[in-house]
């Protein structure tokens, strides 16, 4: 798709969004490789393994010179991510940090740039104001007359202090369940979660109704898929790994190298 196009329309974007919830539901686990700008998000859209396109809001942040956790000007991400809608065909799920203060307000913007889909996080605050958020943004979609594909992300585990991992589990799970409750389609747990745990969130917050990150030492697709596992994505993961690699060939040519023979050329718009 051409970067010049327009965004998408309410009505393909209310397709988009069934899309997208069916691929949660779906068997398959979700693999979804986070995207941070037009050419990774093109990259991505084509390969062929790629369902739909999940934006990451620490690597736009970084990408701007920004640090994580809704420092980037809202303005400045909706437009990021307004141009990650027009780089692909695919449907877009966007990474809203925790909402910018008015889950509904974002959710409505995001959806008129083209997204059906969210993470929002509740980063621990009380859980009665953490379902409100999740509703907030669950209503605007309706107010689109869009089935918005909230994928509601609970810092239990990530911000869990000095807590047990069990308390924190029962925590995410509690969470979860609320969540769900008010609409959403899925529950991201982030952290490193073993099998064991996995199991357990699956068992307390539904087959696939969880949603989780892949970070080193964490499960492979397959392994989470086989428990019940709905959907896997990779935060800032991508872009780090793309920003080594371009360390490591500076590091290189400054030494005298050359680049190396087999070089796609990915950046023609």
């Amino acid at each position: 798709m051409n970067t010049n196009e327009h965004p998408r329309s309410h009505a393909r974007v209310a397709v988009d969004a069934q899309t997208l919830a069916e691929l949660y539901a779906a068997p398959e686990i979700l693999r979804v490789v986070n995207v941070w700008d037009p050419v990774s998000a093109r990259v991505v859209s084509e390969l062929p393994g790629t369902r739909a396109i999940a934006t990451a809001g620490h690597a736009i942040a970084a990408s701007h010179g920004y640090a994580d956790g809704e420092q980037i000007p809202l303005d400045l991400m909706i437009a990021a991510i307004e141009r990650i809608v027009r780089a692909t065909s695919l449907p877009v799920t966007a990474d809203l940090d925790g909402g910018y203060e008015d889950a509904g307000e974002t959710v409505r913007r995001a959806i008129e740039v083209g997204v059906s889909g969210a993470n929002i996080e509740d980063r621990l605050r009380p859980i009665d104001e953490s379902v409100a958020v999740m509703r907030a943004a669950i209503e605007a979609g309706e107010r689109a007359e869009v089935s918005f594909v909230l994928n509601a992300r609970t810092d239990a585990l990530v911000r869990g202090g000095d807590r047990s991992r069990d308390a924190s589990l029962a925590d995410a799970i509690q969470r979860g369940r609320a969540y769900l409750e008010a609409g959403a389609a899925c529950v991201f747990v982030p952290g490193v979660i073993d099998a064991d745990e996995a199991r357990t969130l699956v068992e307390g917050i539904g087959d696939r109704r969880v949603s989780v990150i892949g970070l080193p030492g964490a499960l492979s697709a397959a392994e989470y898929e086989a428990l019940g596992i709905a959907r896997i994505s990779y935060g800032p993961m991508p872009q780090n790994v793309a920003l080594t690699a371009l360390k490591r060939l500076g590091e290189s040519l400054l030494d005298d190298g050359v680049i190396p023979a087999g070089t796609e050329k990915l950046n023609d718009f």
